[in-house]
């Protein structure tokens, strides 16, 4: 009997589940609500050291609320008589002592308010937008976090005093120039800062040390993950262009590939020397694993690759990708990557391939929720069932075919299970879909609606799952949350 935990690690949110049901069970009751702005509200925020005033600021407004029993109260800030002031698109909020709250521009400025008045406007506080503040009242101190054109005096952290005197400066030294703070914290003499580019990175306010806590992707969803043969680690590849390396037990990024284009699919070699990147353009790259160099690529379709994968014996390569085709390449021949030949009559879009163990055959589904097998290299398809039954494949992430059945839920959409993995015990079966729900279910399972285990933590749109070597762990990709989950497998007794 297996189970899954989820890993207490770089996720961005932390979730664990057993059968389907949450650790924590919270009630939430409305107590009072009332329409905010007829534009968007970006931020709304209690003042610290009150339970029934808050500030909510957006486009080109900031309101200041009062909660009065199950009434909600409000006044608009008023730009008083300062020159030339005009109402701006507001993008964050802190607050300090003495009713006065900060408020961070579109434009760089921050804002001061006393009560809902506006009494002062510190200009340029940063070149670009201030997308975030943070006050501890303790000491009264403001720490600002926006996009910043870097320079020597400084970048896009900052920290004030309440008069907004900047006491300093911080330059995020990463190795990278990192102008864009999306969200700041600071406590115990640190400042911890999200940037635009997926890290969360803590700071000493004293010898403004960076250290990287949290890398991830930035942009767009996770559509590739592919599990090393042996070891404990994995790479994902995703819109933001980059191919990342993750140490499983050590819980961080080791490495990072920036491709220039989006990237869609990514699979190791059977030994583990190379890897195959199969980007959203039709090109796909194979990088050498020890230095990371180009050892070959190839461009011979237009549109996205889906899924791309080394046959067993390491001759061959399979290239999937939205042109309803599957171009076969011989390794032997180098790094010229001439395509031998190609899968023909494939009724739609490829979403995964499987070799077969012997690698002399490929098994396609594909956007037309049809399974196909296909003899490889000729591209010839295999139409006789008791040949296929006969076929031991390699790996299964499949989510058509017989042995699959049961993976469908009774109300499920065609596309709503949107990935599979079976284990390489080939015991168990885990699959990923549109919901967010990571499921475990007995390997195969040829009978409708099979009895499975539910595991929650993605928001929505799973991408692609896989089992790491020796079943120790999976790994799940999200789209819309652009997560990585590190899910361990419990193996308890019978």
């Amino acid at each position: 009997m297996v189970g899954l935990v989820l890993e207490d690690w770089a996720s961005p949110s932390r979730a664990t589940a057993s059968g389907g049901e949450y650790g924590v069970l919270m009630y939430c009751a409305k107590i009072a609500s009332r329409a905010g702005h007829t534009q968007r509200i970006f931020v709304a925020e209690f003042r610290p050291d009150s339970d029934t005033q808050f500030v909510s600021v957006g486009i080109k407004h900031v309101r200041f609320w009062t909660l009065a029993g199950r009434a909600l109260l409000s006044k608009k800030g008023v730009l008083s008589s300062i020159e030339e002031a005009r109402m701006q698109t507001m993008l964050s909020v802190a607050f300090g002592a003495n009713n006065l709250t900060f408020t961070g521009t579109i434009s760089g400025d921050v804002c001061v308010w006393k009560e809902h008045v506006l009494v002062r406007i510190v200009a340029k506080a940063h070149t670009g937008p201030v997308f975030t503040m943070y006050t501890t009242l303790r000491d009264g101190l403001i720490v600002t976090g926006g996009k910043e054109r870097p320079s020597k005096e400084g970048g896009a952290l900052k920290l004030w005093d309440q008069e907004l005197k900047r006491c300093r400066a911080f330059r995020l030294e990463t190795g990278q120039v990192i102008d864009c703070v999306r969200s700041v914290c600071r406590g115990k003499g640190k400042i911890l800062v999200g940037t635009r580019n997926a890290e969360i990175i803590e700071v000493g306010e004293k010898n403004a040390a960076c250290n990287i806590l949290v890398n991830g992707h930035m942009d767009g969803p996770i559509w590739g993950v592919g599990a090393h043969p042996t070891r404990d680690v994995f790479l994902s590849a995703a819109e933001d262009g980059t191919v990342r390396l993750w140490d499983i037990p050590e819980k961080k990024m080791l490495n990072k590939v920036n491709l220039g284009h989006p990237a869609r699919t990514v699979s190791y070699s059977p030994e583990g020397d190379m890897v195959a990147i199969g980007m959203k353009n039709g090109e796909f790259i194979i990088l050498l694993v020890t230095s990371l160099k180009i050892w070959g690529k190839k461009r011979d379709r237009r549109s996205a690759i889906h899924d791309i994968r080394f046959s067993p014996d390491s001759r061959y390569l399979a290239v999937g990708s939205s042109e309803n085709a599957v171009d076969f390449y011989d390794l032997t021949l180098g790094p010229a990557l001439n395509r031998i030949n190609c899968c023909r009559d494939v009724p739609s879009f490829v979403m995964q391939m499987d070799f077969s163990a012997d690698s002399c055959f490929v098994q396609l589904s594909t956007g037309a929720y049809k399974r196909l097998v296909y003899e490889v290299p000729s591209g010839k398809q295999v139409t006789e069932q008791a040949v296929i039954d006969r076929i031991t494949w390699a790996t299964w992430t499949s989510v058509l075919g017989d042995e699959v059945v049961g993976i469908w839920s009774r109300n499920a959409d065609k596309a709503d299970v949107t990935c599979a993995c079976v284990s390489h015990s080939g015991l168990n079966i885990v699959t990923g879909d549109d919901f967010g729900m990571v499921k475990l279910f007995d390997f195969p399972c040829p009978e409708k609606f099979a009895k499975h285990k539910r595991f929650l933590g993605h928001s929505a749109h799973l991408t692609n799952i896989r089992f790491t070597s020796g079943d120790r762990y999976v790994i799940s990709a999200g789209g819309d949350d652009r997560s990585l989950f590190v899910w361990r497998c419990i193996h308890a007794p019978h």
